[in-house]
């Protein structure tokens, strides 16, 4: 076989498919119930996709409406002339953009632009806070002020990452806002933190405890841009493992997005590995 042609009986690819990515959430150092929870988030929607072989290996591709924009993905890439037939696929399918999700290595797709990591560590039994650094919770009436600011920061990161439009950016902020905090401030496993360096707020950080099992997932640990370059920033850091402990689990998971190399830089020399990569290209 040369040809790459859509197959019916996808049994075994599945099955060497799960195997692949529960070996490279192992690899990456993740525990064995998160590498199986992620993997099974992973395989969310398997059965919608559409699998080809060439006889040398596997496509897995998909298409999508999101924000009023077709969206490829390629789930899988093992065949040796598959990314090829993957973008044309997605191209006739109305995709105007393609997307992968990684573990373990761009491979075959170095050429696509960084749009986002998630990163983890386990983290230590006791993390000590900076000397000269308070964490407190953040006041309910701060709220709505720390919101505003989040929602602005949050909104130009995924612009920076190149992957939307401002206007798509907002509808996206918008969508992922309401789904991850329903009930605003009171949301249930959500925990919300003020950092205060000689009596004056240097950044926040927002965290969900059991976001995954033993995972604290920080949504954002923040220095605030007035108050950069001062050594918070691995301060901040040292908030979230403190605040993963606090909610009793062992592991801190974040997102960082493309386009942000000073954070990346940070996080690969505090020992935060990459879990998945996320790139992208306009087709």
């Amino acid at each position: 076989m040369t040809e790459m042609e859509i197959v019916a009986e996808r049994g075994e690819w599945r099955s060497e498919f799960e195997e692949r990515l529960l070996a490279a959430y192992r690899g990456a150092g993740c525990p064995e119930p998160l590498a199986r929870a992620l993997r099974e988030r992973a395989l969310k929607g398997i059965e919608d996709w559409t699998v080809a072989t060439d006889g040398t290996g596997w496509v897995a591709v998909g298409v999508a409406d999101e924000d009023g924009v077709g969206v490829g993905r390629i789930h899988d890439l093992t065949a040796a002339r598959g990314r090829a037939w993957a973008e044309r696929w997605c191209a006739d399918q109305g995709a105007e953009r393609v997307v992968v999700r990684l573990t373990g290595g761009a491979g075959a797709f170095a050429d696509y632009p960084v749009r986002g990591q998630n990163r983890m560590r386990t983290v230590a039994e006791r993390p000590q806070l900076p000397p000269g650094l308070t964490v407190r919770r953040l006041r309910e009436e701060e709220y709505a002020d720390w919101y505003a600011r989040e929602e602005a920061s949050y909104i130009g990161d995924i612009v920076r990452a190149g992957a939307l439009t401002p206007q798509q950016a907002k509808e996206k902020s918008d969508r992922d806002f309401a789904e991850h905090l329903p009930q605003g401030y009171l949301t249930p496993g959500h925990a919300f933190y003020a950092l205060e360096a000689g009596g004056e707020v240097v950044g926040s950080g927002w965290v969900n405890h059991g976001f995954l099992p033993g995972v604290t997932f920080g949504f954002s640990l923040e220095v605030y841009e007035e108050h950069r370059g001062r050594g918070y920033g691995r301060a901040a850091m040292a908030v979230g493992e403190w605040a993963a402990r606090e909610g009793g689990d062992e592991v801190l998971m974040f997102n960082v997005f493309g386009g942000n190399e000073v954070a990346m830089s940070l996080y690969d020399s505090t020992g935060f590995t990459v879990v998945e990569e996320f790139r992208s290209i306009s087709l």
